[in-house]
């Protein structure tokens, strides 16, 4: 499901359950020693999915550990991002050849708690919010409104090492394109291609769940073949990250 979101560059693995046995590095394991059930069980399914994607990507399983603020270390030359959420368990990585930074989240298509959107939510998406529940009334839009911040935080932090509240990115949902903008409120991150002002996601509803992504990737090197005499020698513009 989660692969739908992603461009091919990104590998994802999820699961739906904690059925498959997973074996913890014993750096792990003393990250869980304490936990309740449910967090160890969420802890391990996810750090499964992670082997099987740094598989793919050509790697050795290593421990994955919470390094600042809780977001996972990657080995070098890989970026990645991981969710879970009940019955869903899911992690994306990428060469960082291939994307600058990635952020995935998933919710149960629910209702927020009380309190919560309050608290996250600026007056430009409370009025996008009441028009969406016009237009869809069956959808948990405040739920997607959520799930997209915490996607930009995701995708911010790597870039940034520093953190991002709520109310510094204002988010804009399209319910009909399966996508949303995030319009950064403070400076935005440098990249080698300049400074970002905001990111673009994308979205979908199914099996109860709402997911959430953003792909910032690399653009692609410019051909320094010598054009033809008989044909233009035109430019492209670097593909657009969504």
């Amino acid at each position: 499901m989660l692969a739908e979101l992603l461009p091919a560059a990104v590998v994802a693995v999820e699961a739906y359950d904690d059925a498959t046995p997973v074996q913890l590095f014993p750096e792990e394991e003393a990250i869980v020693a304490r936990a309740v059930d449910k967090r160890r069980r969420e802890f391990t399914t996810v750090r499964g999915c992670a082997r099987q994607a740094l598989a793919r990507l050509g790697h050795r399983p290593v421990p994955i550990l919470p390094g600042q603020r809780g977001a996972p270390q990657w080995p070098a030359g890989v970026v990645g991002t991981m969710t879970h959420c009940e019955g869903y368990r899911a992690c994306a990585l990428a060469l960082d050849s291939d994307v600058r930074t990635l952020g995935v989240d998933a919710e149960p298509a629910g209702p927020l708690p009380e309190g919560v959107l309050d608290a996250i939510a600026l007056a430009e998406e409370l009025a996008m919010l009441r028009d969406l529940d016009a237009r869809a009334p069956g959808m948990h839009w405040d739920r997607l409104l959520f799930s997209a911040k915490e996607t930009v935080y995701k995708a911010w932090f790597p870039l940034t090492g520093e953190w991002l509240d709520f109310s510094e990115a204002r988010i804009a949902i399209d319910p009909d394109a399966g996508t949303f903008e995030a319009a950064l409120l403070v400076p935005g991150p440098e990249t080698p291609e300049g400074r970002l002002t905001g990111f673009s996601g994308r979205w979908l509803s199914r099996r109860g769940l709402l997911l959430t992504s953003i792909v910032v990737t690399v653009p692609a090197a410019p051909s320094t073949a010598v054009p033809s005499s008989r044909t233009p020698h035109v430019i492209k513009a670097p593909p657009k990250s969504f």
